[in-house]
């Protein structure tokens, strides 16, 4: 008890709401006390909570650590899961290790090494060139060392890939929302389950997972996977003149349920996006169903069922709304607009945690096959940011109004065409040319005078047309600037939430190596944008890319 009076005596200038949670925390796992002096809360996320402590050492200078106190409802499957990721992969080629853990019940905190590092938006426009190539190298190390593994981080961004400038050390952190590959060498990521297949989870016993010097029970409720809440139908609300549809079948073995969302992308005049995600596809076949469904559609489906049916009992009546007959095949496929058929089917899912702006093409079109490309297409984005000078690049209220800046900046045609090879039709009512990737970054990034400008001081393109892409993602770039959409869900270390202002230090600004960019960083980015998956660029062969000659490993 004295000892933990002295730690109440040193939080003094704190204030309230940080010194009650770090009591609370020690109270909740009093061990805590014995070993760490909590200093600080540097980090508040969806799942957890992230404090900064020094370690109590008996003979040498105090240690830092950085403790995460993940939140008592977590899946313990899930934060063994996390702590076998950190434990087998972790501590060596930028990949955060694990120290200590503790457990008291329900509570759960995970002691890491403390890595002093730089806010993202702070460095952004004072970084060179060459810091960088250094940058995204150190990224494709850490992420090469996960995938080796059979890791899906899920969750890459600048706030979860911790950069010391002066030292030059760097960290991939934060494995919370971790998913295994189908051949993963991460033992318990095999029993982590996935959105589809969490219902089924609740359905099952306790389960008990025994690890190496690590072992949770229980039936912790699981934790949500930064779901978002299911689109109702026919949701009016101002877009642009551009449709866009995605489906997956035709014949009535893949059930969907469809979803009108239509919500303002880039600030530009209305852009009609018009879902119907469908279910059911021979890859989610070898997948236990999800039971959930959208219910108003469901209502809707069983409305219109009603008024063509004379006479039915209670019994017939429930059964016939449930679900709709696998034989029927519905008319609305290809076309914009949704029929009952489709409406009275179930949604698909598939995993999409993550971070709005780093999901993938797949993540947004609830592909179920998703591999470590994903954290490709997020490595791509950070270094789409890096060349344009622009944080975050992508801001989105839901996952379509994302595919539709994606394909102002990378094509709808070829969007389209990629999402082909993924089992998915989209309908787009305009084409929206791909982007020059070297022209946009300099456009945003300023490049056309030898001094950098303030964003408000760069114009875009005179045509008012709203299918102007560059016109589109250049004012996107004034809406995309408060970080805060950014920092949020189960991110370690999220301090410093500075607003950036979309604009440029004239004073800090390093112009050292921005003169003359290369064309190989261009063909890099271009490559981990692939809107392919099977054909985008992995962290190994990222590495031998020719932008990184000089570097090595």
């Amino acid at each position: 008890m004295s000892r933990i009076l002295n730690h109440q005596l040193s939080l003094r200038g704190h204030n309230d709401g940080v010194k009650k949670d770090i009591e609370k925390l020690y109270e909740a796992v009093p061990q805590l006390s014995n070993v760490f002096k909590i200093k600080d809360k540097i980090g508040e996320g969806t799942f957890s909570s992230v404090y900064l402590a020094t370690a109590q050492l008996r003979v040498g200078p105090e240690e830092k650590i950085a403790l995460k106190h993940l939140i008592p409802t977590s899946h313990p499957i899930r934060i063994a899961a996390e702590l076998q990721c950190l434990t087998v992969a972790g501590g060596q080629d930028n990949v955060m290790g694990v120290k200590y853990c503790f457990r008291k019940n329900d509570h759960v905190v995970i002691a890491m090494p403390y890595l002093e590092h730089e806010s993202f938006l702070d460095i952004l426009h004072s970084l060179s060139f060459q810091e960088v190539r250094e940058y995204m190298f150190n990224l494709f190390k850490a992420l090469k060392r996960i995938h080796q593994f059979g890791i899906v981080h899920r969750d890459v961004k600048p706030s979860n890939f911790l950069y010391n400038r002066l030292l030059k050390k760097y960290a991939l952190v934060d494995f919370g929302l971790a998913q295994g590959t189908h051949d993963t060498k991460i033992e318990l990521l095999k029993f982590v389950q996935s959105e589809t297949q969490h219902e089924s989870c609740l359905q099952n016993k306790s389960h008990l997972i025994t690890g190496n010097k690590f072992s949770l029970s229980g039936p912790a409720a699981p934790k949500e996977l930064d779901q978002q809440p299911t689109t109702k139908t026919s949701v009016k609300r101002p877009y642009t003149n551009t449709q866009i549809q995605i489906k997956q079948g035709k014949d009535g073995k893949e059930g969907s349920v469809g979803l009108s969302v239509q919500r303002s992308v880039f600030g530009e005049r209305n852009f009609n996006i018009h879902s119907s995600i469908s279910h059911e596809s021979p890859a989610v076949k070898l997948m236990k169903q999800s039971k959930t469904v959208d219910v108003l559609s469901r209502k809707l489906a069983t409305k219109k069922k009603a008024v063509s049916t004379k006479v039915m009992t209670s019994g017939v009546m429930k059964k016939t709304t449930s679900s709709c007959p696998a034989n029927l095949t519905c008319d609305c496929y290809a076309t914009d607009k949704v029929c009952s058929i489709c409406l009275s089917r179930r949604q698909q899912v598939a995993p999409r945690a993550g971070t709005p702006g780093f999901r993938a093409p797949e993540v947004l079109t609830k592909c179920p096959n998703q591999t470590t490309a994903i954290d490709m297409w997020s490595a791509g984005v950070i270094f789409l940011s890096l060349l344009s000078g622009r944080y975050p690049f992508y801001k989105a209220s839901d996952d379509l109004t994302a595919l539709a800046q994606i394909m102002t900046v990378r094509g709808s045609k070829e969007t389209i065409q990629a999402a082909k090879t993924f089992g998915k039709s989209i309908l787009c009512s305009k084409e929206v040319p791909a982007q020059d990737l070297r022209k946009l970054c300099e456009k945003l990034r300023g490049k056309e005078s030898n001094t950098p400008k303030l964003a408000s001081d760069i114009q875009g393109p005179a045509s008012h047309d709203p299918t102007c892409s560059e016109k589109t993602v250049h004012k996107a770039s004034h809406l995309t600037q408060t970080p805060q959409a950014q920092q949020s869900g189960n991110s370690l270390y999220k301090g410093n939430r500075n607003a950036c202002g979309g604009r440029f230090d004239v004073h800090t600004t390093n112009l050292e190596g921005w003169d003359e960019v290369p064309d190989e960083a261009y063909d890099l980015l271009d490559k981990l944008l692939d809107l392919n998956p099977a054909s985008r660029i992995t962290a190994e062969a990222a590495l031998l890319h020719p932008f990184f000659k000089d570097m090595s490993l």
